[in-house]
């Protein structure tokens, strides 16, 4: 699991690791990974050309050490310093006494470059890069890979957010911890591949964010008994679809039966289009309450204006999952009042329509966003999207790393709402079960896309859904 901590959070742990070490040595521990790292992006560090970014705080010390380190190896490494009065005194002394030197023509430099190095700004920095910085940032990229440091400058490392101006690395060497924003967009899709280098730091036992990976996922997979029925498995049932979209309530189906539900009970004016696909399926006419046993309700996908069913929904005693149109009809009281967990599972345009915001802002925002909704509703909410995050009241927010740009497709949220839903009918946790449904819906996406990437339908993304759960739990 890639378990990600706030800026307060990994300064504090640095403090308390300084104190038990000389003076400076922090600082070159991770001026050592930074160099590492660096060597194995250039492929052969003697005779090439590395620039150094060079911003007054201590990422520009780290980025200066780690160039003295390649310039003792053969590399020809210029910084452009862009506060030559406040750059790291230590690591200034250390570049030049390895043969390393001050950029007089910056621009000329990384037009040369094989490697630039962003040490402009560390974790703690707010807003985006001034337009000096910027407009050296525009050449850099221009010119050459960019590995940025910790950070790429002018993200916000707690949020994600990219207030203005900011560095787009090819790769992102990170110390002692991930930050929460080089795990979630739109700040994400700016650090590139990332690298954790581990300087030694103590942190507490519960992060900030974390990223489930495969074994995590593994563990939270049911899987049948040889004493099992599908009672014991999970019954789900199904609210969704209408004359004008069937497809939603097929698709629904789809997901919950690929998903392992022992049975899934389909409630909705779709019957006949869900049974000429799945004719496992059990029918019936409504209301939900007289459909028979389950042990989760999905409610939802295509409904349209129908809201009759979500009351006899939410009365059930029973997780529910909520999407789509079902959110339309959701106040914070009717959440808060039941007794069992529910599951919202909004994209950032219903997102914003719940919390009253316009979707660019959920878009640009949406670790607050997110934390914001289920604190409001008392929920669980999983907020789809470039990073669909999964947060409740308690604990972290679980980030999926395994999305995909190809489940920007009509249906992709139904076969997720029934994956989901089926999971919670297994018995997993709302924050479980919304975890483990996205991380196999993005990695189905990704089979459905094949290697090169192609474009896919939501049926095929609910098609491989076994071939997903395979991935993960052998």
């Amino acid at each position: 699991m890639r378990t990600a901590y706030s800026v307060e959070t990994v300064r504090a742990a640095e403090r308390e690791l300084m104190a038990r070490l000389p003076e400076g040595a922090l600082m070159q521990r991770a001026a050592a990974g930074l160099a590492v790292a660096c060597a194995e992006l250039l492929g052969r560090v003697y005779g090439s050309r590395v620039v150094l970014l060079v911003g007054s705080g201590d990422n520009g010390g780290d980025a200066l050490y780690a160039g003295a380190r390649l310039a003792r190896r053969g590399a020809g490494v210029a910084a452009v310093l862009l506060s030559p009065e406040r750059a790291h005194p230590g690591g200034l002394a250390a570049l030049r006494a390895a043969g390393g030197r001050v950029s007089a023509d910056p621009a000329r430099d990384l037009a040369r470059a094989d490697l630039a190095v962003d040490g402009i700004v560390g974790i703690g920095g707010r807003g985006g890069l001034r337009p000096d910085a910027a407009q050296l940032v525009r050449t850099a990229w221009e010119s050459a890979p960019v590995l940025a440091v910790d950070l790429p400058s002018g993200v916000d490392a707690d949020s994600g957010e990219v207030p203005g101006d900011a560095v787009r690395a090819d790769a992102t060497v990170t110390f002692g911890a991930y930050k929460p924003g080089l795990l979630i967009d739109p700040a994400r899709e700016r650090a590139g591949a990332l690298r954790l280098v581990d300087i030694g730091l103590e942190l507490p036992r519960e992060a900030d964010a974390e990223a489930l990976q495969h074994a995590d996922v593994a563990e939270l997979l049911p899987r049948p008994a040889p004493e099992s029925d599908k009672y014991r498995r999970g019954v789900v049932g199904v609210v969704a679809g209408s004359a004008r979209y069937p497809g939603a309530a097929v698709l629904a189906v789809a997901g919950a039966l690929r998903g392992g539900a022992g049975a899934v009970r389909y409630v909705g004016p779709a019957a006949e289009a869900v049974l000429a696909r799945f004719p496992e399926t059990l029918v019936h006419a409504g209301p939900p309450d007289k459909a028979g046993r389950v042990q989760a309700w999905v409610i939802g996908p295509g409904l349209g204006d129908e809201s009759d069913a979500l009351d006899d929904v939410l009365a059930a005693e029973v997780p529910v999952l909520v999407d789509a149109d079902g959110l339309r009809f959701l106040t914070p009281e009717r959440v808060r009042a039941r007794t069992a967990g529910t599951l919202l599972t909004p994209h950032a345009g219903e997102a914003a329509a719940l919390l009253g915001r316009g979707r660019e802002e959920v878009e640009a925002a949406r670790l607050v966003c997110v934390r914001e909704l289920a604190a409001r509703y008392g929920a669980t909410v999983l907020l789809k999207g470039s990073t669909t995050l999964v947060a409740d009241a308690r604990g972290p927010v679980r980030v999926n790393p395994t999305g995909t740009g190809w489940l920007a497709t009509a249906g992709s949220g139904d076969v997720l709402s029934g994956l989901t839903g089926s999971l919670l009918a297994a018995g997993l946790a709302t924050r479980d079960a919304g975890s483990a449904g996205a991380y196999l819906h993005g990695l189905a996406a990704r089979r459905a896309a094949g290697p090169a990437g192609a474009p896919i339908l939501a049926s095929e993304v609910a098609a491989h859904l076994p071939d997903a759960w395979r991935d993960v739990t052998e």
